[in-house]
């Protein structure tokens, strides 16, 4: 199936109405703060990119897995945001410690030559080399979504 532009509107009907509030506030602050959404219907669902606009690149997607909706955040300054890492509920860093580990920051001549490094940041004495593409992905729930609004925030502030 060939990607197909959609509106946000849309994509927020097929989110869970108990986390449309969650997830039009997250957009509202993302495009506040001079982000651009892509919003695409792909083979596997809605998928959903913001782009930060003075860094030109990508800060958060949204995509459906079997779980449900999962948020993909980049955030490729957590070094610099450590205390807020402390804060993260369990299943949060459970999540986290299942990513791949990033083959670039292991061996600089390993991955795909075009593969951007991760990230390489703690939580409590615990050391992460993760991959960009699937570190921070977290499901949005209750718990986790006051955390993922935290993070972004953090992310935004360290980009601009």
């Amino acid at each position: 199936m060939a990607q197909k532009a959609i509106s946000f509107e849309q994509f927020l009907n097929t989110v869970d109405s108990n986390y449309q509030n969650f997830i039009k506030g997250l957009h509202n602050d993302l495009i506040d703060n001079g982000c651009k959404a892509k919003l695409e219907e792909k083979s596997s669902g809605y998928f959903v990119s913001y782009k930060h606009t003075k860094s030109k690149k990508s800060i958060v997607n949204f995509l459906f897995r079997k779980k449900g909706l999962i948020i993909r955040i980049y955030g490729e300054n957590a070094n610099k945001y450590p205390s807020f890492l402390e804060t993260l509920p369990d299943e949060m860093v459970k999540s986290i410690k299942k990513a791949l580990v990033c083959k670039r920051l292991i061996d600089p001549n390993a991955c795909n030559p075009k593969c951007s490094t991760g990230y390489d940041f703690t939580i409590g004495s615990e050391r992460f080399q993760k991959c960009k593409n699937g570190c921070f992905m977290f499901v949005i729930n209750n718990e986790n979504n006051p955390y993922i609004k935290s993070f972004i925030e953090n992310e935004i502030k360290e980009r601009s």
